[in-house]
């Protein structure tokens, strides 16, 4: 099947076989963020954002995204590094492995909620595993982000 969408801002068109799930067709895009962890839609690795939405690319095929917009770790670099200095700051990353889906979803948790408490961040992210950390100190991190871009934004 024929799809055309825009990944990482840049449009693209490619023939895809109709079980082919975004997952596979992202990486083999070279968007090696996207990560797998589960291929059972437990682990949040594999996080992308479809029209500026999280979704977990294991569990959507390739030809739902056509006519949308993609975008992956790739492309919210700068945001993604900003926030990957504070998992740094705690000690958070270990082996680095679950952080392109953390930090996808941390990302679009700050622009869909606000001020959130620790029982909101938790749940909010209730699907991103990690076997390195016991997420202590992604919590700090997390917490520390948002304090910060909250200034940041009462500052403007």
């Amino acid at each position: 099947m024929q799809i055309k969408l825009k990944l990482n801002g840049k449009l693209v068109q490619d023939e895809v076989a109709p079980d082919k799930i975004l997952l596979d067709y992202l990486r083999e895009k070279g968007c090696y963020s996207v990560k797998r962890g589960c291929d059972t839609a437990n682990c949040g690795l594999c996080t992308v954002y479809l029209n500026q939405k999280p979704v977990l690319s294991c569990s959507v095929l390739a030809v739902q995204a056509d006519g949308k917009e993609v975008t992956t770790l790739e492309g919210i670099q700068q945001e993604a590094e900003e926030f990957g200095a504070f998992l740094a700051d705690q000690g958070a990353e270990q082996c680095g492995y679950c952080s392109p889906g953390l930090i996808m979803n941390v990302l679009a948790m700050k622009r869909e909620l606000m001020n959130p408490t620790e029982q909101q961040i938790k749940a909010y992210l209730a699907g991103n595993l990690c076997r390195c950390t016991g997420y202590m100190g992604q919590m700090r991190a997390i917490q520390n982000y948002l304090r910060k871009e909250q200034t940041d934004e009462s500052s403007q």
